[in-house]
């Protein structure tokens, strides 16, 4: 039987979204990845899969498949996205709900502007949280690359991330390298490879390589986690704005103990049915 399929974006990171509360679907990694291939399946960065939540205090649980096929534990942008859909069905309305999502339980709130707003949990710092095998100096890990010693902030918002301070996006070299940090046996999960160039305290532009994706035009996660290494080593403020090749994204972050918030744009492009 046809199954039904959503098709999505947060700030240009792109989903196809199966809500399978009331339909059922077999997915594994072979057939996530076919659906994700941009000239032979439907593509998208990411598939997300809707199930009925196994706590009834939470709207629904959901699921990550990456490009590649393989499982993701977290994604901001994601979330806001099943946010999106859940008010367009009916699920929810103007209140905060709560989510079960592959890393745990997440909160979210509609904005007045149409926006959302996500609790992303508090980051992760420690080695062994991120994962990675390599040890900081101050917070700064040093990995030896065919481009030279790289220096390099790491943590774990859910999944594993890695962040490069540089001074000029737009170098060419950027998605090798992403590839490179990204599948490199320092992190054994692997990780998101993230650039970051600083423009104040309050801004920053971003890109990012995800692992089991490539480099997509915005990560929730990754903004996340590029602020929260900012924000510890005292380069940025409480506030930030993340600046990404799709859209911006808002990032606040009041205290090292206290949840970390992302609010962004979601946005709904189509409806379709997948046969088989």
């Amino acid at each position: 039987m046809p199954v039904i399929f959503h098709k999505m974006h947060g700030a240009g990171n792109d989903f196809v979204l199966f809500d399978l509360r009331h339909q059922e679907f077999g997915l594994d990694s072979r057939r996530a990845g076919m659906i994700a291939d941009r000239r032979l399946g439907i593509g998208c960065d990411q598939i997300l899969v809707l199930r009925r939540a196994r706590d009834e205090c939470h709207a629904a649980r959901y699921e990550i498949w990456n490009s590649d096929g393989s499982p993701a534990g977290q994604c901001g942008n994601g979330a806001r996205c099943i946010g999106l859909y859940l008010r367009k069905n009916g699920d929810i309305g103007d209140e905060d709900f709560k989510l079960e999502s592959p890393s745990g339980k997440i909160r979210l709130r509609s904005c007045p502007d149409g926006e959302f707003e996500v609790d992303m949990g508090v980051p992760q710092f420690e080695p062994a949280s991120v994962p990675t095998t390599l040890s900081p100096c101050d917070g700064v890990y040093q990995l030896d690359s065919p481009w030279g010693v790289l220096e390099l902030g790491a943590a774990s918002m859910g999944n594993p991330h890695a962040l490069l301070v540089i001074g000029d996006l737009s170098d060419s070299a950027i998605p090798e390298k992403g590839a490179w940090i990204s599948t490199h046996p320092a992190f054994p999960e692997g990780c998101n490879a993230g650039f970051a160039q600083l423009e104040n305290r309050a801004s920053i532009r971003l890109r990012v390589h995800e692992r089991g994706a490539g480099e997509t035009l915005a990560c929730g996660s990754g903004a996340c986690a590029a602020v929260a290494i900012l924000r510890r080593s005292g380069k940025v403020d409480d506030v930030v704005n993340v600046l990404l090749p799709g859209g911006q994204l808002v990032i606040k972050w009041p205290e090292s103990r206290q949840q970390l918030t992302m609010k962004g744009p979601a946005e709904y492009v189509f409806k379709g049915k997948l046969n088989g």
